[in-house]
């Protein structure tokens, strides 16, 4: 009988120290997590302490030899080097081991790529592969195709893998112009929301900090939310009504991670801009995780170069259920930090009330009479403003407000 259960990639794990083993340690940590999400069994693991990094094999000769040994004990099929190898990295290091070599990005990009559900994230997906394996294929032809199924030739990349620098080309072509039209089509949705003047808060953070989950928990968006790296790539947006009857639009983004490959963050640019439209940053931080404040520098890393500066930012310290005992965690970069578990609801209205808070600082207070025939700028504060009171008098509508710059001139 035909066995049609699919393999398990063994793989080692090697890392370069640079400047301390601790740091390397938990940056493998991650990347076993990454290896385990592209569906790869860990094996093993090898860390190098060195000045720089092998410009020609990514390690030593020694550890090499070292490696070699242990993929031939713990039977392994393949390597994951913590770092992105260069193509004479990556066909040295396949010479001198006779095994597949895979590199971090490779494994991101693989995930991205089972993941990519929507017409934009796909076309962002093979835009960043091919980029990748455009630099890779010059005397990569065999190898490329005996490497068969596993991490990296899924999703689109694979029937892309083996075709020349010129067909790439071509292709890199066509999915730039594909993604200038859905960044037009975005930014024709950001302008629509302008003119609505609601206001739009976007929601960043570290991967598997719970991102998914607290959207769907505060407006019921019901967008797919599991314990894993990247488990959603598409932004998601919808609408919170708040305790004040106050709007606003909610936006998801990508997770952030260490190491994001450059080829996902250019790809990726449009979605990721979301951000940086936004009037508010809410920062979801996995208060349960070890290395959290290690990734909240991640996260506000990504932010500066992607040029999202000078926003009001929420750190909302999530995943207070997980944690035995409480834990001080201190985000000096944020305007307002508050305590949440998105998974039960606990510290929600005090996330919605610092929230209203923000959004009350970056609006115009007004104190108005309005005659009976003003009603509709009354109906326009309701809207997109905050009504405090209104009170029906022989001289008109008392009115006490705080309402968005952009509409103070329409109900003065």
């Amino acid at each position: 009988m035909i066995s049609l259960d699919k393999e398990i990639e063994k793989v080692i794990l090697v890392g370069v120290a640079l400047y301390n083993e601790e740091s390397t340690l938990l940056s493998l940590k991650e990347l076993s997590e990454l290896a385990k999400t592209a569906g790869a069994e860990v094996v093993g693991q090898v860390i190098q302490n060195r000045d720089t990094i092998h410009p020609v094999t990514y390690v030593g000769k020694g550890k090499i030899d070292e490696i070699k040994d242990l993929a031939w004990e713990m039977e392994a099929t393949g390597i994951i080097c913590d770092d992105e190898l260069s193509p004479v990295q990556m066909r040295n290091l396949q010479d001198a081991l006779d095994l597949k070599v895979m590199d971090r990005t490779l494994v991101i990009l693989d995930i991205f790529a089972g993941r990519a559900s929507t017409k934009e994230g796909k076309i962002q997906v093979e835009l960043a592969q091919l980029k990748y394996s455009q630099t890779r294929l010059t005397g990569k032809g065999i190898e490329m195709s005996r490497l068969g199924g596993g991490i990296g030739t899924r999703g689109p990349g694979e029937k892309k893998l083996e075709q020349d620098r010129r067909l790439i080309k071509t292709r890199i072509g066509q999915l730039q112009r594909e993604l200038k039209e859905v960044k037009r089509h975005r930014e024709t949705m950001r302008e629509g929301r302008n003119r609505n003047n609601l206001p739009v808060v976007a929601i960043v953070g570290y991967t598997n900090a719970g991102k998914s989950t607290l959207l769907n928990e505060l407006t019921g968006a019901d967008i797919l939310a599991e314990d894993q790296l990247f488990a959603t790539l598409d932004p998601t947006t919808r609408s919170l009504v708040m305790h004040n009857s106050a709007e606003v639009l909610l936006t998801d983004t990508v997770g952030f991670i260490n190491k994001l490959p450059h080829h996902l963050i250019e790809a990726f640019k449009s979605t990721l801009e979301e951000a940086k439209y936004a009037d508010i940053i809410l920062h979801v931080v996995d208060a349960s995780n070890q290395e959290a404040e290690l990734q909240m520098h991640t996260v506000y890393t990504t932010l500066t170069d992607l040029g999202v500066t000078n926003k009001p930012i929420i750190t909302a310290f999530n995943k207070q259920d997980r944690l035995v005992e409480p834990v001080i965690i201190k985000d000096f970069k944020a305007d307002y930090c508050v305590n949440i578990s998105a998974k039960t609801r606990v510290g929600f209205d005090k996330l919605l009330e610092t929230l209203e808070k923000v959004l009350r600082e970056q609006k115009v207070y007004i104190e108005r009479v309005y005659d009976y025939n003003e009603a509709s700028k009354i109906a326009l504060i309701r809207k997109q403003g905050e009504l405090i009171s209104e009170n029906y008098t022989d001289k008109g509508i008392e009115v006490k407000a705080y309402v968005p710059p952009q509409i103070l001139d329409q109900v003065r």
